[in-house]
């Protein structure tokens, strides 16, 4: 009885060791497809990244290193397909220069969905690759926007959902502190004013004089801002005033992206 039960259990134990090795060849073999899938979105980033530096560098702007993602998994079937989910690109300390007035955006985050390339175009280098949508996120710091108003001691900030502003004012020979908030349009060209309509001054004077100077001086201070051009063709669609600065939503539809270029 010893000898059958042992024979019957040695093939038993082979045939164990056969799925257990079979098993861990697979585990392998998907973990070589998952790094060579993450080695070719690499070299796909770093050449999107490269692309986007010499964007900027056309437009006279600078930004620390673009940081570039390709979203979805796996990779490559993205690029058998023709069709990307979607490419993130981070730029971080963007300066650009308008008309003189240097505008600082401390972030800028592009995110394009459903980018089209065919397999030719990557392979060739030549040829369209095109976002059906492009969203962008940027941040005007408040420092650059108060430094373009060029008044000493103007503060600007966020109270409530709104741009507020502090600076002290002469009026008729007293050093008054002018506090109040600004209504922000955005025109359909995608440009961005600030209107300084309804500021006080605690100690403000009871006369007409010094309320029309009070006035002469918030429109001094109501500015249409002079932003970069930003790239993949976004217009700017909102503006928000946060904590850390001024919000600037944009967008774009088919957009070509001449990352492969």
């Amino acid at each position: 009885m010893t000898e059958e039960y042992a024979y019957q259990e040695r093939p038993r134990r082979r045939g164990r060791r056969a799925l257990v090795v079979l098993l861990v060849l697979l585990l392998v073999l998907v973990g070589l497809l998952v790094v060579a899938d993450r080695v070719a979105a690499g070299v796909a980033e770093r050449a999107i990244a490269d692309q986007v530096r010499q964007e900027i560098a056309k437009q006279d702007a600078q930004s620390s290193p673009p940081e570039v993602e390709i979203g979805g998994f796996p990779f490559l079937t993205q690029v058998l397909d023709g069709r990307y989910e979607r490419i993130s690109i981070g730029l971080r300390e963007v300066r650009g220069s308008v008309q003189g007035d240097a505008v600082a955006l401390p972030t800028l985050d592009v995110d394009a969905r459903d980018v089209a390339a065919s397999l030719d175009t990557i392979r060739s280098g030549q040829g369209d690759v095109v976002a059906e949508t492009v969203n962008g996120t940027g941040i005007i710091s408040y420092d650059s926007l108060a430094a373009l108003l060029d008044r000493e001691g103007l503060r600007l900030g966020e109270q409530g959902g709104r741009l507020a502003v502090t600076a002290p004012v002469d009026i008729l020979g007293q050093r008054l502190t002018v506090t109040g908030t600004a209504d922000i349009t955005v025109s359909e060209q995608g440009k961005v004013a600030l209107r300084f309509n309804n500021l006080t001054a605690e100690g403000l004077p009871n006369v007409p004089l010094a309320r029309t100077l009070l006035n002469n001086y918030a429109q001094s201070i109501s500015i249409d801002v002079p932003l970069p051009d930003l790239p993949f063709q976004l217009r700017v669609r909102e503006v928000r005033p946060l904590s850390e600065g001024l919000q600037v939503t944009a967008d774009a539809s088919n957009v070509p992206i001449n990352a492969v270029s």
